[in-house]
């Protein structure tokens, strides 16, 4: 069976994949991008807080981006899924969901990770609209509402503290994920943050608008924007098949990669949220260091 070769292909085609892909592509280097189609950004209207693209759905974002791209002769897209990855002499192997297989010399993952979200009804249908991950990304749009912070992992305290700066009104949810201690306490009403410790039965409102959080026993509190930092997994199986080393990052799981973004199997870069979780800006620059790394690996680096 022939088998396409690539210098490098670069596993997912968001922000992080898309900036390894024009490093790569202005090195001359010939590239594929597989591209799943599932950017963990996809329920946002919009992105914001990323310079010069502040308020532009990532959609529009990432179709500039990839016709940019395809400006240089070297890189192709195909929409597809890797669904396997190994180590072959002289670079790697990726199986396609489609049947089609392809070998590169180096890879590039940046596939992102998959937000693990708590199942309250409600919930899933108003994420990314008005149940929020990130402030630095969407406070200022729904700044000086009533804040609901719900509970979901070992960060909660922390982003109800953090998001006091975009509104005054702030609830934190326990639901029986986080038992804030003395000291953080004293932090949160120093703050102004009120700590509910009843347990969340459902979010209530219009389509994707948020009105109010009905707990357990029937008590509705008034709320018009929730954030949660959810527990996040890694999207696909590549990191885990081709052995590469993780760590544990704030929300889950993240492969561990050092300043040139290189993991620990000689040959993968990683990139975005699946190395480091935090926003579009931090995304993109990851990837472009991703990309200028594999690119000079392929020079100073043997094989």
């Amino acid at each position: 069976m022939d088998i396409d070769r690539y210098d490098v292909v670069v596993v997912g085609g968001s922000f992080a994949g898309l900036g390894a892909a024009m490093q790569l592509s202005r090195a001359r280097r010939r590239v594929l991008v597989v591209d799943a189609g599932r950017p963990r950004n996809r329920f946002a209207p919009a992105s914001h807080g990323f310079l010069g693209q502040d308020g532009r759905a990532p959609a529009d974002i990432v179709a500039t981006a990839r016709a940019e791209i395809l400006a240089y002769p070297t890189t192709t897209f195909v929409a597809d899924e890797a669904t396997h990855a190994r180590a072959t002499e002289g670079g790697f192997q990726l199986t396609l969901a489609g049947g089609s297989s392809v070998a590169a010399r180096r890879l590039v993952l940046a596939t992102g990770v998959i937000d693990e979200l708590p199942e309250i009804p409600g919930l899933r249908e108003r994420w990314g609209v008005s149940v929020l991950h990130c402030p630095y990304c969407h406070g200022y749009e729904v700044a000086d509402r009533r804040f609901a912070v719900l509970a979901a992992g070992r960060m909660a305290v922390h982003q109800a503290l953090l998001v006091t700066d975009w509104s005054a009104d702030v609830t934190l949810f326990t639901n029986g994920v986080v038992q804030p201690d003395a000291g953080q306490r004293a932090q949160l009403a120093a703050r102004g943050v009120r700590v509910e410790p009843r347990a969340v039965a459902e979010l209530l409102g219009e389509g994707t608008t948020l009105s109010g959080v009905r707990l357990a026993d029937g008590t509705v509190v008034p709320a018009d924007a929730m954030f949660t930092q959810p527990h996040a997994r890694i999207a696909g199986p590549l990191a885990e098949q081709l052995g590469c080393e993780l760590e544990e990052g704030r929300f889950g799981p993240i492969i561990r990669t050092d300043e040139r973004r290189a993991t620990s199997v000689p040959g993968v870069f990683a990139a975005g949220d699946v190395a480091q979780a935090m926003n579009a800006t931090i995304a993109a620059a990851s990837g472009v260091m991703a990309g200028a790394s594999a690119h000079a690996s392929m020079i100073f680096d043997a094989p």
